[in-house]
Parts: structure tokens; C-alpha cells; sequence
């Protein structure tokens, strides 16, 4: 091979390491730029992300191959705290949702809770979701893990106005506690829970818990409990409903997907 270099008049490293082309390096730095906002995004999110804000006509089969290259996405392992203590006296419910196909908003919003690691101390975030749009309807982050903890973002969800006709959960106490079942019975909202042990029975909130992890809490360095707060609600209101795209979603955002949708029925409202 040294010998063929000499002959041709050419560095070594150029057999080894091609050139890319100019249309090459401009979409690697589009992906390098989408990467680096939304770490945990696929090549199919990164293609529509590129394709909604650069307007550009690109091959999503391209964008992989060149995020094989560039070994993307990074990704690391984390260890878990336990936030779901079902040893407890109250009321088990079925799972009302395992198989039901939701085909409007508030006919199911998902909660779950998670932990947050800061420099002195743990903190706990309660979340609620819609589960057609992926909308955050209500968040709290406390520094208890108790039920003040689920019922205060339960009840911001409901200060919108709106309501589901069924809450999904895991069967944790702050879930089957008196108060926050009674918050539900109240306004005849239909309580489901899944089977202990069968995290998959509430998929839609462990995939949000977990992209809260990935795209939030384990890229920042919060300073104390109320920086954690700014940063964390910041994220839930303005990055997840109204930036984040979602594949399940036709690529937009849950606000843009909500909006189309009650558009749509406005229109077919028209025609009848």
C-alpha cells in the first residue's frame, strides 16, 4: 500500500480515510446540530427534524449511514432509585387500557413518578399525560416522595379544565392512597392501574419518564432544588409540548399534533 501511495503522488490517509463529499459534510453537521439538541433522537427523528428546519429533501437510509459514522447516538446506562412501593393496604384496580385503542385526547392520561439526583439531596417528580397527543397535562417536583406529591400534579392537570375518562397509574400508594382516589371518584374519572410487576402496562409513562431522563435530567447539572425546578419545568412546558417531535405522532409536536386534530374535527363538524 506505501508502495502504491508513491507511485500515485498521495498521503496514506487518503486511501484510509476517503474524502466526503461537500453534501456529505453539510448534512453531518445538520445531524452533528440535531444530535447535539436532542441527544437521544434516531435517524428517523433526525431526518424529520433536519427536513422541518432546513427544508431540505433528505434519505433517512442516508442519515443512517452517515450516524453510523459519526457513532451516533451515545448513549450511558444509569442506575435506578426505587419510587414504587406497592405493598400497601389500599384498593387494587384493573387495567382498564391494556387493550383499548385511544383515539381522542383525554380518554386516558397516564401518571408516574421518578427521582432526581442533585449535589445534596433527592428530589421527586410527579407527571401526568394525555396519552393521544403526549401532552403534559400537570408535573410537581417535590423533595418527599409522599402523596402531596402526585396530588398536587394531578391537580394541576386538572386546573386546565380538562379531564380523562380514565387515569392510568402503577399500583404505588401515592397512586391508591385515599386522597388522590378520592380526587378521582369525585369527578367520576374511571381509575386503572397496572399489575405489579408489569412496568409495560403503563409503556406510555415509562417511555416519558425515560425521555425526561435522557433529554433532561442526565445532561444537566442542577445547582440546588429550585434550579432543578426552573430547568425541569421548562423542559416539560416548553421543550416536550411544544418542540419535541414524536414519531408516533407523524413527526410533530404534541401542541402541533392537538391542534391539527381539533381542527380536523371543527372541519368534519362543518360537513355534518
Amino acid at each position: 500500500m506505501s508502495l502504491l501511495c508513491q507511485v500515485l503522488e498521495c498521503p496514506r490517509s487518503t486511501f484510509y480515510y476517503p474524502a466526503q463529499s461537500p453534501d456529505d459534510k453539510l448534512l453531518q453537521d445538520a445531524i452533528e446540530e440535531v444530535a447535539g439538541a436532542w441527544p437521544t433522537y434516531g435517524y428517523r427523528r433526525i431526518t424529520a427534524q433536519i427536513r422541518r428546519d432546513r427544508k431540505w429533501t433528505v434519505n433517512s437510509k442516508r442519515v443512517r449511514r452517515i450516524m453510523r459514522l459519526m457513532r451516533l447516538p451515545r448513549r450511558s446506562k444509569r442506575r435506578r432509585r426505587r419510587t414504587t412501593n406497592s405493598e400497601h393496604p389500599f384498593r387494587r384496580y384493573p387495567n382498564l387500557v391494556q387493550d383499548l385503542v385511544v383515539t381522542h385526547p383525554e380518554q386516558v392520561w397516564v401518571a408516574d413518578i421518578t427521582y432526581i439526583r442533585l449535589r445534596s439531596e433527592f428530589v421527586y417528580l410527579a407527571v401526568v399525560m394525555d396519552v393521544f397527543t403526549r401532552c403534559i397535562r400537570g408535573w410537581y417536583l417535590g423533595r418527599n416522595l409522599d402523596q402531596e406529591l402526585t396530588l398536587t400534579s394531578l391537580r394541576r392537570a386538572l386546573t386546565s379544565g380538562r379531564q380523562p375518562q380514565i387515569h392510568h397509574s402503577d399500583q404505588g400508594i401515592q397512586y391508591a392512597a385515599t386522597a388522590y382516589v378520592a380526587m378521582l371518584d369525585q369527578l367520576e374519572i374511571a381509575i386503572s392501574m397496572a399489575e405489579v410487576g408489569e412496568a409495560w402496562q403503563n409503556g406510555y409513562a415509562e417511555r416519558l419518564i425515560r425521555t425526561i431522563k435522557e433529554e433532561e435530567v442526565h445532561l444537566s447539572d442542577y445547582q440546588d432544588y429550585a434550579d432543578a425546578y426552573h430547568q425541569i419545568g421548562q423542559f416539560l412546558e416548553d421543550v416536550y409540548n411544544h418542540k419535541r417531535i414524536h414519531s408516533a405522532l407523524g413527526y410533530l409536536t404534541p401542541v402541533e399534533f392537538e391542534i391539527q386534530w381539533q381542527a380536523k374535527q371543527l372541519t368534519l363538524e362543518g360537513v355534518h
